[in-house]
């Protein structure tokens, strides 16, 4: 899931802007008409991709975006074609000329899914590590450190080695595609396992060192059994 923010002082916008996201299915949207209460919920809400205005009752888009967190995916829109260099200049994923219809909508954000996987292989090949939002700060998470990843209604708790938890509103999907498969899985809708912490499982449970037990789902079980029983032996499949 993509969590997003839109900026836009026409309410019409925003409405085309709020029923393709729902159509896409995979955008999670908060909106705002006023530029000021945009921002404010920007840096609040640190979500990952921003669809932004540039002409706001006086307040330039461009502005704003040079504000915007560190990482913020961004894609203009705007009735205005002039400031596309602009835009670009800004490194904007896309500019979208309004009025745009659905099929250019859904090329933007496949431009952004590209962008986030790009991120996140360039992350895991040069560092073995993730950076998920906690808070206000961008945190660094080693694949070796993490235990397993517990969704928790709009956030995800990633559990790591000495007991300890980061939470994030990265979601546990986008985590799922952030993280190597040959070393994570996901067991359950709430649940992905490192596979270098399993110290036994079954069709049901699967047991960490540490030790935790966590259940695997039904709809998980057989993948997950597939991928244990190809895997050297490392502990017992009960």
């Amino acid at each position: 899931m993509i969590h997003a923010v839109a900026i836009d002082d026409e309410p019409v916008a925003l409405s085309i802007i709020r029923q393709f996201c729902l159509r896409d299915g995979d955008v999670a949207l908060d909106s705002y008409s006023d530029p000021v209460e945009g921002l404010e919920a920007v840096r609040r809400i640190r979500p990952q991709l921003v669809f932004l205005d540039i002409e706001m009752n006086g307040i330039s888009g461009l502005d704003v975006a040079r504000t915007l967190p560190e990482g913020t995916f961004l894609i203009f829109t705007t009735a205005y074609a002039r400031f596309a260099l602009d835009g670009f200049e800004l490194n904007a994923v896309d500019f979208l000329h309004k009025p745009f219809s659905w099929a250019r909508f859904e090329t933007a954000l496949g431009k952004v899914r590209e962008q986030m996987r790009l991120r996140s292989a360039a992350a895991g090949g040069s560092g073995g590590e993730i950076t998920v939002k906690s808070e206000y700060r961008n945190i660094n998470v080693r694949f070796s450190d993490i235990c397993y990843i517990e969704a928790m209604d709009n956030y995800a708790k990633i559990h790591v080695s000495g007991g300890n938890t980061v939470l994030t509103q990265t979601s546990l999907k986008d985590l799922e595609d952030m993280l190597p498969k040959e070393r994570f899985v996901r067991i359950h809708r709430s649940y992905i396992i490192s596979l270098d912490r399993v110290s036994s499982y079954t069709g049901r449970n699967v047991t960490l060192s540490g030790p935790v037990t966590l259940p695997v789902g039904r709809v998980y079980a057989s993948e997950f059994m597939k991928l244990m029983m190809s895997r050297k032996p490392q502990g017992s499949a009960g």
